[in-house]
């Protein structure tokens, strides 16, 4: 969990028991991870940016896998000006699903294997360590008609697009019937089409 305090943030983890959380610096969090070829800090049961402004807690999946679909949720809708932690926020909800529903994470951690068995055989380490998203991108096209890219794809639509701060990025302002229409509040001020 992370918490902005003014201009430091603090970054909490459970401990290994889970009952109790640790204030962790900067440091202390990237020394207890791995940083990935993504900017992603791997620990153990957590993923967060390697800046540490944000951290996201995993229940069933491993953080290795959740850094893939974070990846894999980047190169399906790449939006340079949003940060890893609108997309981690918008896969969280596989790592729920996985929790409760045995097939469901079997899916999951078969389609990155997937992807990680066809990075390699490209050459690349894994999937997430693939350095350019042509690379990435002609991985996810060979298997987009597969359940598990169809799942992801279809999960970002919601989970990426209906987030506020998303809103805020695209130049959105949200629903406009409570508050009369978009008529006479300016329907036609957007500015990046």
């Amino acid at each position: 969990m992370t918490v902005n305090a003014g201009e430091y943030t603090l970054n909490f983890v459970k401990t290994q028991s889970g009952n109790e959380l640790v204030k962790l610096t900067r440091r202390q969090l990237l020394q207890r991870g791995l940083v990935v070829g993504s900017g992603l800090v791997l620990g153990s049961g957590f993923i967060a940016g390697s800046n540490a402004a944000w951290a996201l807690e995993v229940k069933s999946l491993t953080p290795q896998t959740m850094a893939t679909l974070v990846q894999m949720a980047r190169d399906i809708y790449p939006h340079d000006s949003f940060g890893d932690d609108l997309y981690a926020a918008a896969v969280k909800s596989h790592d729920d699903t996985a929790a409760s529903d045995a097939e469901f994470k079997t899916m999951i951690e078969n389609g990155v294997a997937q992807l990680n068995s066809l990075a390699k055989a490209e050459g690349h380490v894994d999937y997430v360590s693939t350095g350019w998203e042509i690379d990435r991108t002609n991985i996810l096209k060979s298997i987009e008609s597969e359940p598990f890219f169809q799942t992801i794809r279809g999960g970002l639509v919601v989970g990426l697009y209906n987030q506020p701060a998303v809103w805020d990025k695209l130049g959105y302002e949200g629903a406009s019937f409570e508050k009369g229409g978009y008529l006479e509040r300016g329907f036609d001020d957007i500015d990046w089409l």
